[in-house]
């Protein structure tokens, strides 16, 4: 008995020796890898900075980014050490039982180790091609799991998005970039999945590898455009804000949808392989999209109502660091909620960026508000820039590549085709209504637009998510080259391409048009918008806005004791806060003289007002507003210039 358990103990000593010693080797790699990335930013960042200061437009941060992981990738694959592990090849035979089974998620091997039988349990990592396993050790260890794009990358990304959008001017164009988002991206999976799946027929080795849902698949991944860099281009030259709404609107809202569409065409896939007439299959695709797209949508608002109600209702904001605490940490849950739910966190969390920059941010302290806007700022610019030089590096590195030129040159033309089938029709179709107003979007513009529709992270992502399969290989190392192509190309002539549209540049809103906007982003009282500024959504959306949802969830007037009905007047007083009542009170009182109350328009650089500027900038208007306060006329660009009161 004791000789049994000093064996036992001999092998528990040897295995610990050698786990200790692959735990070091694996600490030592793990903190290089990092360290590269780590400098890869640094230089990127360096090299940003020199850009900006020789104003050199030529090519973005993200395409700096790429080159510099496309240089390290090649000294990691081609420069750095073997690595050998220990082998031990096990041949299953044959047999009927396992013939129709797929690969095991875990191997239990009964094995004896020191004249001991033992068993050991091992997981299932890749297929493998060849025996070429002895890959350099910071190859294997440059390439990261798929789902730490989705869980921690992605998710600042998009919040930010939402977050820093400039609302005005979305919600201005909010029909045209509906219907470019989402009738637009359909167009564009269809027609991409159709003429890769097309000319693919051609390759005998493509036909018998690539389906055509899984062409469909591969148009739902590319049709996620990301023009990041054409849109800091647009940023710093001022270019017209209608263009950069279309632009920047199209392209938050497409990538939720290509994720939904993405799924919806694996449940088709799914329910085809089952034996599912394809009517059947086709609808359980359409209720997927519709449940999983309007679930993720109302998960989001939850989550950022919830937050504005628990800073409106509770004293968080005298401890800013709770505060702040609180509001990143209820940003994130929305995306575990919505993956937990097996709904899509992207949009969950893209939406509650919205909802957050709408309501909760005007009820933290001034603080918070500077805190959380930088904050997300810097998660979104390191995410965004790492996912870029992750791209670069991966093309070296990545174990799960299966190159086709025929693909490749298919990929490439569909996207060509898809854009312009998403653009032009699309932009005839808005300017049926938009010529009405006077705003229709001109040719010129529709160049610029079906030019900006650069592929970037989100494409990477859900192309990486899954390479278990010969065609997922393939669609893969397509997206990746493609994604690198529209960043470099693309990106660099951006500028250019705005000379050669004639595309206005330089371009500043009114002042008093911009101090309208931060006005009504509180939802306290301004002049209404002319109806050529709005869609007939967003008009029937502001006023009940303006009217209830504000009041609800900020310390935004009219009270809701003012705008519900005398039924709801108990509910209403119970929703509205002591601060609410005081600053009605105080406004009152100032016009006990006879003037209107509706007039009454808060000064930007007060508590109350102090919000998100355009492009999601923080207001720094200065200290808080003096006690006295005196009443002045400004121009309303709304009113053809007529004078309206204004209080600053």
């Amino acid at each position: 008995m004791s000789s049994k358990s000093s064996k036992e103990t001999s092998i528990d000593k040897s295995i610990e020796t050698s786990q200790e010693s692959r735990v070091q080797i694996n600490h030592v790699s793990d903190s290089m890898t990092l360290l590269l990335y780590l400098g890869l930013l640094i230089v990127t960042i360096l090299t940003v900075w020199l850009f900006k200061h020789r104003r050199f437009r030529f090519i973005h941060e993200t395409g700096l980014a790429i080159l510099y992981g496309l240089i390290v990738g090649v000294i990691i694959r081609y420069g750095s050490p073997s690595y050998q592990p220990s082998i031990t090849m096990i041949s299953i035979e044959d047999s009927p039982e396992q013939s129709n089974k797929l690969p095991p998620e875990k191997v239990l091997v009964n094995m004896s180790v020191l004249n001991e039988s033992q068993i050991y349990e091992y997981d299932y990592k890749r297929r493998l091609y060849g025996n070429d396993i002895n890959a350099p050790i910071l190859d294997e260890k440059a390439t990261f799991n798929p789902e730490v794009f989705f869980n921690f990358i992605l998710p600042p990304i998009i919040f930010f998005a939402g977050f820093s959008m400039k609302r005005k001017h979305f919600f201005r164009n909010i029909g045209s970039i509906l219907m470019l988002a989402f009738l637009g991206t359909t167009i564009s999976c269809f027609v991409i999945g159709g003429v890769t799946f097309g000319i693919s027929r051609a390759s005998a080795r493509l036909a018998s590898i690539v389906s055509l849902s899984e062409c469909l698949l591969f148009g739902a991944f590319i049709s996620a455009t990301d023009p990041v860099t054409v849109l800091a281009i647009f940023s710093d030259l001022r270019v017209e804000p209608d263009l950069y709404a279309l632009v920047f609107g199209e392209s938050v809202l497409n990538d939720a949808v290509a994720i939904v569409l993405s799924e919806s065409i694996e449940t088709y896939g799914s329910a085809a392989a089952a034996g599912e007439t394809a009517a059947i299959s086709v609808l359980k695709a359409i209720g997927s999209f519709a449940g999983v797209f309007l679930g993720a949508i109302g998960i989001g608002c939850l989550l950022g109502c919830l937050t504005a109600l628990i800073t409106k209702f509770t004293q968080v904001r005298e401890h800013p660091l709770l505060e702040t605490s609180l509001f990143v940490l209820m940003s994130y849950s929305t995306f575990l909620a919505a993956e937990a739910v097996k709904s899509t966190g992207i949009v969950a969390v893209l939406f509650c960026g919205i909802c957050q920059a709408h309501y909760t941010y005007n009820n933290l302290s001034d603080e918070s508000k500077a805190t959380t806007m930088s904050f997300f700022g810097l998660l979104n610019f390191l995410a965004e820039n790492f996912t870029f030089v992750y791209i670069g590096v991966s093309v070296f590195t990545y174990s799960s590549h299966l190159w086709d030129p025929v693909f490749i040159v298919a990929g490439f033309l569909a996207m060509i085709i898809g854009r312009v089938l998403c653009v032009y029709p699309l932009c005839g179709l808005a300017n049926i209504g938009r010529r009405r107003s006077g705003c229709a979007i001109g040719l010129s513009r529709m160049h610029v637009l079906a030019f900006s529709g650069l592929r970037g992270a989100m494409a990477f992502a859900l192309a990486i998510r899954n390479t278990s399969s010969d065609a997922r290989k393939i669609i893969f190392s397509t997206t990746l080259i493609l994604v690198m192509i529209t960043v470099l190309v693309c990106g660099g002539l951006a500028t250019q391409m705005l000379q050669w549209m004639h595309i206005e540049v330089g371009v500043e809103e009114e002042p008093n048009r911009q101090r309208l906007d931060r006005q009504d982003s509180t939802g306290e009282a301004a002049s209404q918008p002319s109806l050529r500024d709005r869609s007939c959504i967003a008009l029937g959306w502001r006023k009940i806005d303006k009217n209830f949802v504000k009041p609800l969830l900020t310390n935004a007037r009219p009270l809701l004791t003012e705008t519900c009905s005398g039924c709801c007047l108990p509910l209403a007083r119970l929703l509205t806060t002591t601060e609410q009542l005081t600053q009605a009170a105080v406004q009152r009182d100032l016009y006990s003289g006879g003037q209107e109350d509706t007039d009454v328009i808060v000064p930007p650089d007060s508590d109350s007002f102090a919000g998100l500027g355009e492009g999601g900038q923080v207001n720094k208007a200065g200290p808080a507003a003096p006690a006295s306060l005196q009443v002045a006329t400004t121009g309303d660009a709304d009113n053809n210039g007529a004078a309206s009161p204004v209080l600053f």
